[in-house]
């Protein structure tokens, strides 16, 4: 019997572009010679699917390939940014800056004003409400006057003159005090030469005010130093009421003696 023949495995060329070990793009004829030195008599020829097994050929080229490929990217401004993209912030930051600024202050303008209108609306209930009080004030003032003011009435009138008062009404006007036209509502005017400007010489009615507001004008009687011509006052007045008196007397004196005196004898 002869020798079985001895059997010749399949023959296995290399024909990858690519050297999977170096990455390196190989020349055919070193591709041919390679895949024939790599693969001997009996090697198994890799299946179709060891490429895409972990660790396979074609994942080591590819691992390889990335390793050695560059990176690819925009200018660098030497800390890792772009520049570009540094100055955008920069001018959306200096804007949002401004934009909180701005509202910071109109929100600060706004309580203010707020601030401001609450004030003014409750010192302008208060005081009318208090206007509505100052007849009760002046019959309260009346009675004092004429010393009547006593017992639980006495009582009832101070409770209400401390209560006005702690709700900031006051009162002005006193004799003596330079007569002003925005304070001050002159009743009656005199001359004196006791005074040398326009004098409340007496308050007939007293003003009232809460903080800057007026609610009621002083009543008073005015008295100033001589008439616009500069001439006259109220003494150089009774002066020539009692010259003009004394006339009158001596004329009526006169007449009296006419009227006495026997009338002239016709006969004689």
């Amino acid at each position: 019997m002869s020798a079985p023949e001895e059997s010749q495995g399949p023959v296995i060329r290399d024909r990858r572009r690519i050297d999977p070990v170096t990455g390196q793009v190989k020349e055919p004829s070193q591709s041919a010679s390679g895949g024939q030195q790599a693969r001997g008599t009996g090697q198994a020829r890799p299946g179709k699917h060891s490429a895409s097994k972990p660790g396979g050929a074609r994942t080591g080229a590819a691992d390889s390939a990335g390793a050695e490929a560059p990176e690819q990217g925009g200018p660098s401004n030497g800390d890792g940014r772009p520049g570009g993209k540094e100055d955008d912030l920069t001018v959306k930051l200096a804007e949002r800056t401004a934009d909180l600024q701005r509202v910071q202050a109109e929100y600060a303008n706004y309580r203010k004003r707020v601030d401001r209108d609450r004030a003014a609306v409750r010192e302008f209930a208060l005081a009318g409400v208090l206007s509505e009080l100052l007849p009760v004030l002046d019959d309260i003032g009346r009675a004092r006057e004429h010393e009547v003011l006593t017992g639980g009435f006495k009582a009832v009138a101070d409770r209400l003159e401390s209560a006005t008062a702690k709700l900031g009404l006051t009162t002005f006007g006193e004799p003596g005090e330079t007569f002003d036209p925005n304070i001050h509502e002159a009743l009656m005017h005199s001359y004196s030469p006791e005074v040398t400007e326009p004098t409340c010489v007496q308050v007939l009615q007293p003003g009232y005010k809460v903080g800057e507001r007026i609610l009621r004008p002083a009543r008073v009687a005015v008295a100033e130093p001589s008439d616009p011509s500069g001439s006259r006052t109220t003494s150089d007045d009774e002066s020539s009421e009692d010259r003009d008196q004394g006339d009158e007397a001596g004329e009526a004196e006169a007449a009296d003696a006419d009227a006495q005196a026997p009338a002239p004898d016709d006969g004689d």
